[in-house]
């Protein structure tokens, strides 16, 4: 089985496409994924992954997994309800035979993830980070991916290289543990045993 996910990150840098795949590969192996892993497509925007996971899922040959991670940008109101947030807020249509489990969230945000593993931030910036300027773990995928963001170049302010979206994101994500996101972040539990199930 072919087991494929197309995700929203990397802009139109190449290098930062083979950037975005390294992180998510390396995080996606630390959950326990290694000697199984799909194979992962970063597409750029939310359009385009949407694009090309609509392509896959269409053209897809029998118990092919296709799936696509994306921001949701907003909060969630039901974390399974994957295509219900996209058609409400992006007025995407879900493809004929598409599956809520076909669509992985990052609520509300990647920085979102990032924010959340206070120790995987301290071992990256070393002790410039201010962690007094990031919110607390409760609720954070109720935050706005604005706010996240914000929160983190704050943190960073002081740092010799702060916060910034595209290569730094990605490192960082490379060295998250699982057991904290999913201690905190019920969109990336979700993402776990959904994973569990497919692969």
């Amino acid at each position: 089985m072919s087991a494929r996910i197309y995700i929203e990150g990397g802009g139109d840098s190449k290098e930062l496409h083979a950037r975005c795949r390294e992180g998510l590969r390396r995080l996606l192996e630390r959950c326990g994924f290694a000697g199984r892993m799909p194979r992962l497509v970063a597409c750029g925007s939310r359009g385009d992954v949407f694009g090309d996971f609509s392509t896959a899922h269409r053209n897809a040959q029998g118990a092919a997994c296709v799936a696509m991670l994306i921001d949701s940008e907003d909060p969630v109101v039901d974390v399974e309800q994957t295509w219900a947030h996209l058609n409400q807020r992006d007025k995407w249509e879900k493809p004929y035979g598409a599956g809520d489990e076909q669509v992985l969230l990052m609520t509300t945000c990647m920085e979102t993830w990032i924010a959340t593993d206070r120790r995987a931030l301290r071992d990256h910036f070393k002790g410039c980070l201010e962690e007094s300027a990031l919110p607390s773990l409760t609720e954070m995928e109720s935050r706005q991916r604005r706010a996240i963001l914000n929160a983190l170049v704050q943190a960073t302010r002081t740092c010799k290289t702060a916060y910034t979206k595209g290569r730094r994101s990605f490192e960082l994500v490379g060295g998250l543990d699982p057991a904290v996101l999913r201690e905190h972040l019920p969109s990336f539990a979700r993402c776990e045993r959904v994973l569990t199930r497919k692969l």
